[in-house]
Protein backbone atom coordinates (compact mmCIF):
# COMPACT_ATOMS: atom_id res chain seq x y z
CA UNK A 1 0.00 0.00 0.00
CA UNK A 2 1.40 3.36 -0.93
CA UNK A 3 0.52 6.33 1.20
CA UNK A 4 1.47 9.90 1.55
CA UNK A 5 2.39 11.42 4.87
CA UNK A 6 0.84 14.47 6.44
CA UNK A 7 2.55 17.44 7.95
CA UNK A 8 4.83 19.05 5.38
CA UNK A 9 4.13 20.90 2.16
CA UNK A 10 6.12 19.41 -0.70
CA UNK A 11 5.92 18.43 -4.38
CA UNK A 12 4.43 15.16 -5.60
CA UNK A 13 6.12 12.03 -4.18
CA UNK A 14 7.29 9.11 -6.30
CA UNK A 15 4.80 6.46 -7.30
CA UNK A 16 4.15 3.52 -5.00
CA UNK A 17 6.89 0.87 -5.09
CA UNK A 18 4.57 -1.96 -6.11
CA UNK A 19 1.07 -2.69 -7.17
CA UNK A 20 -0.32 -4.86 -4.36
CA UNK A 21 -0.27 -2.27 -1.55
CA UNK A 22 -3.22 0.14 -1.78
CA UNK A 23 -2.08 3.66 -2.79
CA UNK A 24 -2.45 6.11 0.05
CA UNK A 25 -2.33 9.85 -0.25
CA UNK A 26 -0.08 11.89 1.96
CA UNK A 27 -1.32 14.94 3.62
CA UNK A 28 0.05 18.42 3.35
CA UNK A 29 -0.31 21.27 5.81
CA UNK A 30 -2.56 23.36 3.57
CA UNK A 31 -6.29 23.35 4.51
CA UNK A 32 -8.57 21.14 2.47
CA UNK A 33 -11.90 22.26 1.15
CA UNK A 34 -14.47 19.92 2.69
CA UNK A 35 -16.79 18.28 0.24
CA UNK A 36 -20.46 19.20 0.76
CA UNK A 37 -22.64 16.42 2.02
CA UNK A 38 -25.74 15.65 0.08
CA UNK A 39 -28.95 16.09 2.01
CA UNK A 40 -31.45 13.28 1.61
CA UNK A 41 -34.05 14.04 -1.02
CA UNK A 42 -37.64 14.51 0.13
CA UNK A 43 -40.34 13.42 -2.26
CA UNK A 44 -43.08 15.90 -2.97
CA UNK A 45 -46.49 14.87 -1.75
CA UNK A 46 -45.15 12.13 0.50
CA UNK A 47 -47.08 13.36 3.51
CA UNK A 48 -50.43 11.55 3.90
CA UNK A 49 -53.65 13.30 4.87
CA UNK A 50 -56.56 11.94 6.87
CA UNK A 51 -59.99 11.98 5.28
CA UNK A 52 -62.63 13.69 7.41
CA UNK A 53 -65.80 11.72 8.15
CA UNK A 54 -69.01 12.84 6.42
CA UNK A 55 -70.94 15.56 8.17
CA UNK A 56 -73.57 13.98 10.46
CA UNK A 57 -77.16 15.28 10.46
CA UNK A 58 -77.79 18.20 12.75
CA UNK A 59 -78.90 17.23 16.25
CA UNK A 60 -82.39 18.21 17.39
CA UNK A 61 -81.15 21.06 19.52
CA UNK A 62 -78.18 22.52 17.62
CA UNK A 63 -76.14 25.25 19.24
CA UNK A 64 -76.80 28.72 17.81
CA UNK A 65 -74.83 29.62 14.72
CA UNK A 66 -73.25 32.98 14.14
CA UNK A 67 -75.98 35.63 13.50
CA UNK A 68 -78.97 33.32 14.08
CA UNK A 69 -81.13 32.62 17.10
CA UNK A 70 -84.00 30.23 17.57
CA UNK A 71 -86.68 30.33 20.26
CA UNK A 72 -86.91 27.35 22.58
CA UNK A 73 -89.60 24.83 21.73
CA UNK A 74 -93.07 25.65 23.04
CA UNK A 75 -92.52 29.41 23.39
CA UNK A 76 -93.58 32.13 20.95
CA UNK A 77 -90.87 33.59 18.84
CA UNK A 78 -89.79 37.09 19.82
CA UNK A 79 -90.51 39.92 17.45
CA UNK A 80 -88.08 40.34 14.62
CA UNK A 81 -85.72 43.22 15.19
CA UNK A 82 -84.71 45.41 12.29
CA UNK A 83 -81.32 44.61 10.81
CA UNK A 84 -78.53 46.92 11.93
CA UNK A 85 -77.11 49.32 9.37
CA UNK A 86 -74.13 48.07 7.35
CA UNK A 87 -70.85 49.81 8.11
CA UNK A 88 -67.43 49.36 6.55
CA UNK A 89 -65.33 46.78 8.34
CA UNK A 90 -63.25 48.23 11.14
CA UNK A 91 -59.78 46.97 11.99
CA UNK A 92 -59.42 44.23 14.55
CA UNK A 93 -59.60 45.69 18.02
CA UNK A 94 -62.33 48.19 17.16
CA UNK A 95 -66.01 47.47 17.54
CA UNK A 96 -66.16 45.52 14.30
CA UNK A 97 -67.58 42.33 12.93
CA UNK A 98 -66.38 39.68 12.64
CA UNK A 99 -64.54 39.66 15.97
CA UNK A 100 -60.73 39.16 15.84
CA UNK A 101 -59.44 35.57 15.95
CA UNK A 102 -58.13 34.17 19.23
CA UNK A 103 -54.47 34.95 20.01
CA UNK A 104 -53.53 31.26 19.68
CA UNK A 105 -55.91 29.18 17.54
CA UNK A 106 -56.73 25.84 19.07
CA UNK A 107 -56.27 22.63 17.14
CA UNK A 108 -59.74 21.61 15.89
CA UNK A 109 -61.59 24.32 17.87
CA UNK A 110 -61.83 25.51 21.42
CA UNK A 111 -64.32 24.79 24.12
CA UNK A 112 -67.92 25.82 23.57
CA UNK A 113 -67.79 26.54 19.85
CA UNK A 114 -66.24 25.85 16.52
CA UNK A 115 -62.66 26.55 15.55
CA UNK A 116 -61.79 29.93 14.10
CA UNK A 117 -62.07 29.88 10.32
CA UNK A 118 -63.88 26.51 10.16
CA UNK A 119 -66.85 26.85 7.72
CA UNK A 120 -70.33 26.04 8.90
CA UNK A 121 -72.45 23.25 7.54
CA UNK A 122 -75.61 23.88 5.54
CA UNK A 123 -77.78 23.98 8.64
CA UNK A 124 -75.50 26.45 10.41
CA UNK A 125 -73.69 24.09 12.73
CA UNK A 126 -69.89 23.92 12.93
CA UNK A 127 -68.25 21.06 11.11
CA UNK A 128 -67.18 18.14 13.30
CA UNK A 129 -63.70 18.32 14.81
CA UNK A 130 -61.06 16.48 12.72
CA UNK A 131 -59.45 13.54 14.48
CA UNK A 132 -55.94 13.56 13.01
CA UNK A 133 -54.33 16.46 14.86
CA UNK A 134 -56.10 15.66 18.11
CA UNK A 135 -54.57 12.20 17.96
CA UNK A 136 -51.16 13.76 17.35
CA UNK A 137 -51.48 16.03 20.36
CA UNK A 138 -52.49 13.09 22.52
CA UNK A 139 -49.51 11.13 21.30
CA UNK A 140 -47.18 14.04 22.04
CA UNK A 141 -48.56 14.43 25.52
CA UNK A 142 -48.22 10.73 26.23
CA UNK A 143 -44.61 10.85 25.09
CA UNK A 144 -43.99 13.90 27.24
CA UNK A 145 -45.48 12.23 30.27
CA UNK A 146 -43.37 9.16 29.77
CA UNK A 147 -40.30 11.36 29.47
CA UNK A 148 -41.37 13.22 32.57
CA UNK A 149 -40.57 10.19 34.68
CA UNK A 150 -36.95 10.69 33.66
CA UNK A 151 -36.58 14.41 33.07
CA UNK A 152 -38.81 15.70 35.85
CA UNK A 153 -41.96 17.64 35.02
CA UNK A 154 -41.71 17.72 31.23
CA UNK A 155 -45.19 16.19 30.81
CA UNK A 156 -46.71 18.82 33.10
CA UNK A 157 -44.98 21.57 31.14
CA UNK A 158 -46.30 20.21 27.83
CA UNK A 159 -49.86 20.02 29.13
CA UNK A 160 -49.71 23.53 30.57
CA UNK A 161 -48.17 24.94 27.38
CA UNK A 162 -51.06 23.57 25.31
CA UNK A 163 -53.47 25.87 27.16
CA UNK A 164 -51.22 28.76 28.15
CA UNK A 165 -51.21 30.54 24.81
CA UNK A 166 -47.67 31.87 25.33
CA UNK A 167 -45.54 32.34 22.24
CA UNK A 168 -42.37 30.71 23.58
CA UNK A 169 -41.62 28.53 26.54
CA UNK A 170 -38.28 26.93 27.38
CA UNK A 171 -37.22 24.32 29.88
CA UNK A 172 -33.97 23.90 31.75
CA UNK A 173 -31.98 20.77 32.38
CA UNK A 174 -31.90 19.50 35.93
CA UNK A 175 -29.46 21.34 38.13
CA UNK A 176 -25.86 20.36 37.43
CA UNK A 177 -22.95 20.53 39.84
CA UNK A 178 -20.59 23.47 39.47
CA UNK A 179 -17.73 21.15 38.56
CA UNK A 180 -19.10 18.46 36.25
CA UNK A 181 -16.80 15.44 36.57
CA UNK A 182 -16.04 13.22 33.59
CA UNK A 183 -15.07 9.65 34.19
CA UNK A 184 -11.33 9.09 33.80
CA UNK A 185 -11.99 6.32 31.29
CA UNK A 186 -14.29 8.40 29.07
CA UNK A 187 -13.04 10.03 25.88
CA UNK A 188 -13.17 13.41 27.61
CA UNK A 189 -11.21 12.06 30.57
CA UNK A 190 -8.56 10.35 28.43
CA UNK A 191 -8.18 13.42 26.21
CA UNK A 192 -7.83 15.72 29.22
CA UNK A 193 -5.06 13.51 30.60
CA UNK A 194 -3.18 13.21 27.29
CA UNK A 195 -3.43 16.73 25.84
CA UNK A 196 -0.86 18.35 28.20
CA UNK A 197 1.75 15.88 26.86
CA UNK A 198 1.05 16.51 23.15
CA UNK A 199 2.86 19.29 21.26
CA UNK A 200 2.36 21.09 17.98
CA UNK A 201 5.65 21.13 16.06
CA UNK A 202 6.63 23.90 13.68
CA UNK A 203 9.61 23.16 11.43
CA UNK A 204 11.16 25.44 8.86
CA UNK A 205 14.24 25.27 6.66
CA UNK A 206 16.70 28.08 6.12
CA UNK A 207 14.74 29.23 3.05
CA UNK A 208 11.53 29.47 5.06
CA UNK A 209 9.90 26.29 3.78
CA UNK A 210 8.46 23.93 6.35
CA UNK A 211 5.26 22.74 7.90
CA UNK A 212 3.31 21.85 10.99
CA UNK A 213 2.97 18.47 12.65
CA UNK A 214 2.54 16.87 16.04
CA UNK A 215 4.62 15.04 18.62
CA UNK A 216 4.30 13.81 22.19
CA UNK A 217 6.45 13.75 25.31
CA UNK A 218 8.51 10.54 25.30
CA UNK A 219 10.47 10.90 28.55
CA UNK A 220 11.18 13.29 31.41
CA UNK A 221 14.43 14.46 29.79
CA UNK A 222 12.52 16.45 27.16
CA UNK A 223 12.59 14.04 24.21
CA UNK A 224 9.65 14.31 21.84
CA UNK A 225 8.66 11.43 19.53
CA UNK A 226 7.32 12.32 16.08
CA UNK A 227 7.58 11.51 12.35
CA UNK A 228 10.71 12.09 10.33
CA UNK A 229 8.78 13.91 7.61
CA UNK A 230 7.51 16.43 10.18
CA UNK A 231 11.00 17.65 11.14
CA UNK A 232 13.05 16.82 8.04
CA UNK A 233 12.98 20.40 6.74
CA UNK A 234 14.62 21.69 9.93
CA UNK A 235 17.25 18.94 10.21
CA UNK A 236 20.05 20.94 8.58
CA UNK A 237 20.19 24.38 10.13
CA UNK A 238 16.46 25.07 10.18
CA UNK A 239 14.23 26.21 13.02
CA UNK A 240 12.22 23.88 15.21
CA UNK A 241 9.74 24.63 17.99
CA UNK A 242 7.19 22.74 20.09
CA UNK A 243 4.07 24.34 21.56
CA UNK A 244 2.16 22.69 24.41
CA UNK A 245 -1.61 22.74 24.90
CA UNK A 246 -1.27 25.59 27.42
CA UNK A 247 0.31 27.77 24.74
CA UNK A 248 3.88 27.63 26.06
CA UNK A 249 6.42 27.37 23.26
CA UNK A 250 9.92 25.88 23.41
CA UNK A 251 12.78 25.75 20.95
CA UNK A 252 13.88 22.25 19.99
CA UNK A 253 16.59 20.41 18.09
CA UNK A 254 16.74 17.16 16.13
CA UNK A 255 18.34 14.26 18.03
CA UNK A 256 18.02 11.64 15.31
CA UNK A 257 15.96 10.67 12.27
CA UNK A 258 15.06 7.35 10.64
CA UNK A 259 13.79 8.05 7.16
CA UNK A 260 12.99 4.40 6.41
CA UNK A 261 10.85 4.06 9.52
CA UNK A 262 9.53 7.65 9.31
CA UNK A 263 10.40 8.13 12.98
CA UNK A 264 12.30 11.03 14.54
CA UNK A 265 13.26 12.19 18.03
CA UNK A 266 13.67 15.86 18.91
CA UNK A 267 14.57 17.43 22.25
CA UNK A 268 13.41 20.61 23.93
CA UNK A 269 16.38 22.92 24.53
CA UNK A 270 15.06 24.17 27.88
CA UNK A 271 12.39 21.66 28.92
CA UNK A 272 10.03 22.48 31.78
CA UNK A 273 10.43 20.56 35.00
CA UNK A 274 6.91 19.14 35.04
CA UNK A 275 7.00 17.08 31.84
CA UNK A 276 4.61 14.12 31.87
CA UNK A 277 5.51 11.40 29.33
CA UNK A 278 2.62 9.51 27.82
CA UNK A 279 2.38 5.86 28.82
CA UNK A 280 3.34 3.45 26.04
CA UNK A 281 1.07 0.49 25.35
CA UNK A 282 1.67 -2.83 23.59
CA UNK A 283 0.74 -2.59 19.91
CA UNK A 284 1.10 -6.37 19.47
CA UNK A 285 -1.91 -6.91 21.73
CA UNK A 286 -4.20 -4.49 19.89
CA UNK A 287 -7.30 -6.10 18.38
CA UNK A 288 -9.45 -5.03 15.45
CA UNK A 289 -12.41 -3.11 16.85
CA UNK A 290 -10.52 -1.65 19.83
CA UNK A 291 -11.36 2.04 20.42
CA UNK A 292 -8.79 4.64 19.38
CA UNK A 293 -8.22 8.34 20.02
CA UNK A 294 -6.03 10.43 17.71
CA UNK A 295 -4.61 13.74 18.92
CA UNK A 296 -2.88 16.31 16.76
CA UNK A 297 -2.99 19.59 14.88
CA UNK A 298 -4.84 18.92 11.60
CA UNK A 299 -4.42 21.89 9.27
CA UNK A 300 -2.76 23.73 12.15
CA UNK A 301 -5.73 23.31 14.51
CA UNK A 302 -3.82 22.37 17.65
CA UNK A 303 -5.20 20.10 20.38
CA UNK A 304 -7.72 18.40 18.11
CA UNK A 305 -9.14 15.09 19.33
CA UNK A 306 -10.87 12.51 17.12
CA UNK A 307 -12.07 9.00 17.85
CA UNK A 308 -12.51 5.71 16.02
CA UNK A 309 -11.50 2.08 16.17
CA UNK A 310 -8.68 -0.16 14.99
CA UNK A 311 -9.84 -1.07 11.48
CA UNK A 312 -6.99 -3.47 10.61
CA UNK A 313 -3.57 -4.64 11.77
CA UNK A 314 -0.34 -5.39 9.94
CA UNK A 315 -1.38 -3.24 6.98
CA UNK A 316 1.68 -2.92 4.68
CA UNK A 317 2.15 0.74 3.82
CA UNK A 318 4.75 2.51 1.72
CA UNK A 319 4.53 6.25 2.35
CA UNK A 320 6.31 9.23 0.87
CA UNK A 321 6.67 12.75 2.27
CA UNK A 322 6.19 14.41 -1.10
CA UNK A 323 9.76 15.73 -1.25
CA UNK A 324 10.97 13.24 -3.82
CA UNK A 325 12.92 11.26 -1.23
CA UNK A 326 12.78 7.55 -0.61
CA UNK A 327 9.69 5.85 0.71
CA UNK A 328 9.12 4.79 4.28
CA UNK A 329 7.68 1.39 5.11
CA UNK A 330 5.51 0.24 7.97
CA UNK A 331 3.33 -2.67 8.95
CA UNK A 332 0.72 -0.23 10.11
CA UNK A 333 -2.23 -0.07 12.45
CA UNK A 334 -5.19 1.13 10.39
CA UNK A 335 -7.78 3.35 12.07
CA UNK A 336 -10.89 5.24 11.04
CA UNK A 337 -10.22 8.00 13.58
CA UNK A 338 -10.10 11.18 11.52
CA UNK A 339 -6.47 11.96 10.62
CA UNK A 340 -5.59 14.95 8.45
CA UNK A 341 -2.51 16.96 7.43
CA UNK A 342 -0.87 18.10 10.67
CA UNK A 343 -1.84 14.98 12.63
CA UNK A 344 1.47 13.37 11.62
CA UNK A 345 3.63 12.42 14.59
CA UNK A 346 0.76 12.63 17.06
CA UNK A 347 -0.21 9.78 19.36
CA UNK A 348 -2.84 7.18 18.64
CA UNK A 349 -4.03 6.07 22.06
CA UNK A 350 -6.22 3.19 23.18
CA UNK A 351 -9.18 3.00 25.55
CA UNK A 352 -6.83 3.16 28.56
CA UNK A 353 -4.98 6.25 27.37
CA UNK A 354 -1.79 4.37 26.40
CA UNK A 355 0.00 5.16 23.13
CA UNK A 356 -0.31 2.31 20.64
CA UNK A 357 0.95 4.10 17.52
CA UNK A 358 2.29 7.23 15.85
CA UNK A 359 -0.12 8.71 13.29
CA UNK A 360 1.81 8.86 10.06
CA UNK A 361 -0.11 8.54 6.79
CA UNK A 362 -3.56 8.63 5.22
CA UNK A 363 -5.31 7.30 2.17
CA UNK A 364 -6.74 10.14 0.12
CA UNK A 365 -9.54 10.02 -2.42
CA UNK A 366 -7.91 12.72 -4.59
CA UNK A 367 -5.28 12.19 -7.26
CA UNK A 368 -5.40 8.42 -7.05
CA UNK A 369 -3.86 8.47 -3.62
CA UNK A 370 -0.41 9.62 -4.75
CA UNK A 371 -0.45 13.15 -3.44
CA UNK A 372 0.36 16.34 -5.30
CA UNK A 373 -3.03 17.77 -4.38
CA UNK A 374 -4.73 18.49 -1.10
CA UNK A 375 -5.35 15.39 0.97
CA UNK A 376 -7.96 14.89 3.64
CA UNK A 377 -9.41 12.18 5.83
CA UNK A 378 -11.69 9.57 4.28
CA UNK A 379 -11.50 7.30 7.31
CA UNK A 380 -8.32 5.47 6.31
CA UNK A 381 -5.46 6.46 8.59
CA UNK A 382 -2.25 4.58 9.35
CA UNK A 383 -0.06 4.59 12.43
CA UNK A 384 3.40 3.16 13.12
CA UNK A 385 3.01 0.53 15.86
CA UNK A 386 4.51 1.85 19.09
CA UNK A 387 6.49 -1.36 19.71
CA UNK A 388 8.47 -0.66 16.55
CA UNK A 389 8.67 3.09 17.17
CA UNK A 390 10.12 2.77 20.68
CA UNK A 391 12.89 0.45 19.42
CA UNK A 392 13.78 3.05 16.81
CA UNK A 393 13.58 5.87 19.37
CA UNK A 394 16.00 4.08 21.71
CA UNK A 395 18.54 3.74 18.92
CA UNK A 396 18.16 7.40 17.92
CA UNK A 397 18.54 8.64 21.50
CA UNK A 398 21.54 6.38 22.18
CA UNK A 399 23.46 6.84 18.92
CA UNK A 400 21.63 9.43 16.82
CA UNK A 401 21.32 6.85 14.02
CA UNK A 402 18.71 4.26 13.08
CA UNK A 403 19.45 0.54 12.88
CA UNK A 404 17.57 -1.63 10.38
CA UNK A 405 17.18 -5.42 10.35
CA UNK A 406 18.06 -6.84 6.90
CA UNK A 407 18.22 -10.12 4.99
CA UNK A 408 20.75 -8.69 2.48
CA UNK A 409 18.88 -9.16 -0.81
CA UNK A 410 17.76 -6.77 -3.53
CA UNK A 411 13.99 -6.94 -3.98
CA UNK A 412 12.32 -6.14 -7.31
CA UNK A 413 9.67 -3.61 -6.24
CA UNK A 414 8.10 -3.56 -9.71
CA UNK A 415 7.66 -7.31 -10.12
CA UNK A 416 4.12 -8.49 -10.87
CA UNK A 417 4.26 -11.65 -8.80
CA UNK A 418 2.35 -13.04 -5.87
CA UNK A 419 5.17 -12.42 -3.43
CA UNK A 420 8.45 -10.53 -3.14
CA UNK A 421 10.77 -11.44 -5.99
CA UNK A 422 14.53 -11.22 -5.52
CA UNK A 423 15.97 -9.18 -8.39
CA UNK A 424 17.64 -11.07 -11.24
CA UNK A 425 19.26 -8.16 -13.02
CA UNK A 426 20.66 -4.67 -12.47
CA UNK A 427 23.70 -5.77 -10.49
CA UNK A 428 26.08 -8.71 -10.10
CA UNK A 429 24.52 -11.80 -8.50
CA UNK A 430 26.63 -11.41 -5.33
CA UNK A 431 25.10 -7.95 -4.86
CA UNK A 432 21.54 -9.08 -5.53
CA UNK A 433 21.97 -11.76 -2.86
CA UNK A 434 24.92 -11.34 -0.50
CA UNK A 435 26.35 -14.86 -0.12
CA UNK A 436 27.55 -13.96 3.38
CA UNK A 437 24.27 -12.32 4.36
CA UNK A 438 21.29 -13.90 6.14
CA UNK A 439 19.42 -14.87 2.93
CA UNK A 440 22.56 -16.10 1.15
CA UNK A 441 23.49 -18.32 4.08
CA UNK A 442 19.95 -19.74 4.04
CA UNK A 443 20.31 -20.71 0.36
CA UNK A 444 18.23 -18.04 -1.39
CA UNK A 445 19.18 -16.99 -4.96
CA UNK A 446 18.21 -14.28 -7.47
CA UNK A 447 14.77 -15.00 -8.93
CA UNK A 448 13.41 -16.71 -5.82
CA UNK A 449 9.99 -15.45 -4.73
CA UNK A 450 9.47 -14.97 -0.96
CA UNK A 451 5.84 -15.78 -0.05
CA UNK A 452 5.86 -15.86 3.78
CA UNK A 453 7.86 -14.15 6.50
CA UNK A 454 7.37 -14.81 10.19
CA UNK A 455 4.18 -16.74 9.47
CA UNK A 456 2.59 -13.81 7.60
CA UNK A 457 1.81 -13.84 3.89
CA UNK A 458 4.00 -11.73 1.62
CA UNK A 459 2.31 -10.37 -1.52
CA UNK A 460 4.84 -7.76 -2.66
CA UNK A 461 8.27 -6.24 -2.09
CA UNK A 462 6.97 -3.40 0.14
CA UNK A 463 5.08 -5.94 2.25
CA UNK A 464 8.29 -7.92 2.83
CA UNK A 465 10.22 -4.79 3.85
CA UNK A 466 7.40 -3.73 6.19
CA UNK A 467 7.42 -7.13 7.89
CA UNK A 468 11.22 -7.34 8.21
CA UNK A 469 11.31 -3.95 9.93
CA UNK A 470 8.94 -5.08 12.65
CA UNK A 471 11.79 -7.24 14.00
CA UNK A 472 15.19 -6.45 15.47
CA UNK A 473 18.67 -7.44 14.23
CA UNK A 474 19.58 -10.88 15.54
CA UNK A 475 15.99 -12.22 15.55
CA UNK A 476 15.49 -15.63 13.91
CA UNK A 477 12.46 -15.80 11.63
CA UNK A 478 10.92 -18.47 9.39
CA UNK A 479 10.93 -17.58 5.69
CA UNK A 480 9.20 -19.42 2.84
CA UNK A 481 10.29 -18.97 -0.78
CA UNK A 482 9.30 -20.54 -4.09
CA UNK A 483 11.79 -21.68 -6.72
CA UNK A 484 10.64 -23.52 -9.84
CA UNK A 485 7.16 -23.84 -8.38
CA UNK A 486 8.41 -25.64 -5.27
CA UNK A 487 8.06 -23.93 -1.84
CA UNK A 488 10.84 -24.16 0.73
CA UNK A 489 10.84 -22.94 4.33
CA UNK A 490 14.05 -21.96 6.12
CA UNK A 491 15.11 -20.24 9.34
CA UNK A 492 16.89 -16.95 8.80
CA UNK A 493 18.76 -14.80 11.33
CA UNK A 494 18.40 -11.09 10.60
CA UNK A 495 21.44 -8.94 10.05
CA UNK A 496 21.70 -5.18 10.57
CA UNK A 497 22.37 -1.94 8.74
CA UNK A 498 23.19 1.34 10.48
CA UNK A 499 21.85 4.59 9.06
CA UNK A 500 19.78 5.48 6.00
CA UNK A 501 21.19 4.90 2.55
Amino acid sequence: MSTENEGTAAPTPPAAPSAPPVPVAASTPDPAVPAPQDAPAQASGAEHTQQLPPTPPAPPAAPPAYGHEQAPAGQPAPPVQPAPPVHPAAPYGAEAWPPPPPAVPGYGGGQGGGAWGVPLTADGTPQPKPKGRGGLIAAVLVAALLAGGVGGGVGYWAAQRDHSGSGSTTISAPSTPKDLKRDAGSVAGLAAAALPSVVTIEASAGDGEGGTGTGFVYDEQGHILTNNHVVASAANGGKLSATFSDGKKYEAEVVGRAQGYDVAVIKLKNPPSNLKPLALGDSDKVAVGDPTIAIGAPFGLSNTVTTGIISAKNRPVASGDGSGGKNSYMSALQTDASINPGNSGGPLIDGRGAVIGINSAIQSAGNGGFGGGQAGSIGLGFAIPINQAKNVAKSLIDTGKPVYPVISVSVDLQAKTDGAKISEQGAPANELVDPNGPAGKAGLKPGDVITEFGGKQVDSGPTLISLIWTYKPGDTVKLTYVRGGKPTTVDITLGSRVGDK
